[in-house]
This record gives structure tokens, sequence and C-alpha cells, in this order.
């Protein structure tokens, strides 16, 4: 029975050993996105299990950790809307998460480019596991200048933005002038 899987393993990768279905890279991305998500559930699940509804804790003099649940989209919008918006958003959620692996998949070379992905593919897919399992999404990162606060927010939130951040930034980068040149970065 070993020798089947052994052989069937050898199959599958390739010469330099790396995942003939999805590619060395592939894998690494899914992977990276995966402890993203693994991260966000963590502290959720802590904040969660430490903390009742609307519960604050003042970190500092601008931040405080509060346990709210937003069953609207970022920011609080739609946040009273009847119940509709949950299977909206994890519609588009899920639709943008297989864009998302698509593309990483057509660029897994773009370095970059890929990590900007699996900060915003980690980050869909926490807030999608929110809204499935609970239809709200667990926030509690609250920045706030005396009684004005922003909207709170939590891990799968901030790496989209990074993830954001760092597609915008690629986006900047002189890019190869043939396709060649893009496999090889």
């Amino acid at each position: 029975m070993r020798e089947i899987f052994v052989s069937l393993d050898s199959r599958l990768r390739g010469r330099d050993g790396g995942d003939i279905l999805l590619g060395q890279n592939m894998s690494r991305w899914l992977a990276l996105s995966l402890l993203v998500i693994a991260i966000d559930q963590a502290v959720k699940i802590w904040i969660s299990s430490h903390f009742y509804y609307l519960e604050s804790y003042t970190v500092t003099s601008f931040f405080n950790l509060v346990l709210w649940h937003n069953t609207g989209a970022s920011f609080g919008m739609l946040n009273n809307a009847g119940g509709w918006q949950r299977w909206l958003f994890s519609a588009i959620a899920a639709v943008a998460a297989v864009w998302i692996i698509w593309l990483m998949r057509k660029h897994q070379h773009q370095k970059l480019f890929c990590i900007g992905l699996v900060f915003i593919l980690g980050g869909a897919v926490g807030n999608l596991i929110d809204r499935l399992s609970f239809g709200y999404v667990v926030d509690f990162l609250d920045f706030h200048l005396n009684d004005s606060h922003f909207a709170a927010f939590n891990v799968a939130d901030s790496a989209i933005n990074i993830g954001a951040a760092l597609l915008l930034w690629d986006s900047f980068k002189k890019k190869p002038e043939n396709e060649n040149e893009t496999a090889t970065r």
C-alpha cells in the first residue's frame, strides 16, 4: 500500500519537487493564505471567548478592544438591512476567492502581486467563515479620537487592506517588456 502512495506522490511532483497540479509557488501562496485565515480565526475565537458582546477594554487613549458583530459590509454599511446582506456578501466573497485563486495560479511567479492576493484571499475567506457560521463578522479593533470612533474591524479586514496596498504598489512597479521575463520573476 505504501508503494502506491509513493508512486502516486512521485507522479504528482515535477522534476523540481514542485506540485504538478498546483505548481510549487501556488502551493506556497495557498499555504500563506491558510496562515492568514488561521490567525484571523484564532484571534476571533479568543476575543469571542474572553469578551461579552459590546464589552470594551481600553488599551491606550486611542485604541480599545471590543466585541462587535458586524452583519453589514465594511465600516458597518448595511448593518441593519434585514439579513439578506449575509448571503449577498457571502456570495461576493466566494466568487472573489475563486477569482483570486485563478489569478494566483495564472501569475504565480509574480511575487509581490501574489503576496497581495494572499492577504486579500485570507481576509475574504476569514470573514466568509464568520458570515456563514454566525451570520455576522466578529470585529474587535476599535480606534478612536475622544468620542469619535472609527468602525471596528478585525485581522481579516487588516489583511484585505494590506493586500490592496501591495497590489497598488505592484501596479506602480516597472513590468518586464516581454512575457518570457514574467515567468522568471
